[in-house]
């Protein structure tokens, strides 16, 4: 998506470990027009697929995951929780996640009512690097006996594995920008 990739050169810090910095736009102010422009390319990329809700991990999927909704004619939008509160009751669903970008593991935890055997779920995120995410979600899915139809994915670390694996594993994987590289030195990035 030629839109989100001039946004990165134009707004994107590169930082030692790997690390994206686009919090301008994309995962802390929110660019909700962006948002919209997404949505509209998963809903392109997907509209061969039934999709009954979207599903994501707190907090930054959440915006992106409830803007491209409504390319979807409005379907639910089920996030997955990283910590367990009074809020949360009832039967639920769980899976570890390592956070690449926090370094550390959380619970996802999903309350059971909102997602439903044979409910054909799609899977969004703001990032793809390991993967590890995804896997929970998946997990979850797996869980509730859920159908991932499609993983989509705003920036997708193309030189580490997780798109790859995803791909490799039979998932329909649509990043909308892939990273080939990134240079702390230069702030280069160079798309694939």
């Amino acid at each position: 998506m030629q839109e989100l990739k001039e946004r990165i050169i134009a707004e994107g810090i590169v930082r030692e470990g790997n690390v994206l910095k686009v919090d301008s736009f994309l995962n802390h102010q929110c660019d909700v027009t962006l948002y919209q422009h997404m949505g509209d390319a998963w809903a392109q990329h997907f509209a061969d697929k039934k999709i009954d809700k979207i599903l994501t991990v707190a907090a930054s999927g959440i915006g992106i995951s409830c803007v491209a909704a409504l390319s979807f004619g409005g379907v639910p939008v089920v996030f997955a929780r990283k910590a367990q509160s009074i809020n949360l009751d009832g039967d639920q669903y769980t899976a570890r996640v390592h956070s690449y970008t926090h370094g550390n593991d959380n619970t996802v935890i999903i309350a059971k009512r909102f997602l439903q055997p044979g409910e054909h779920v799609l899977l969004i995120d703001d990032f793809l690097a390991n993967g590890a995410a995804l896997d929970g979600l998946i997990e979850i899915c797996r869980q509730a006996d859920a159908v991932v139809e499609g993983i989509g994915i705003a920036v997708e670390k193309g030189f580490q594995s997780g798109g790859k694996r995803m791909r490799e594993s039979g998932y329909d994987v649509c990043s909308l920008a892939i990273v080939k590289s990134m240079d702390v030195s230069t702030g280069k990035i160079e798309f694939a």
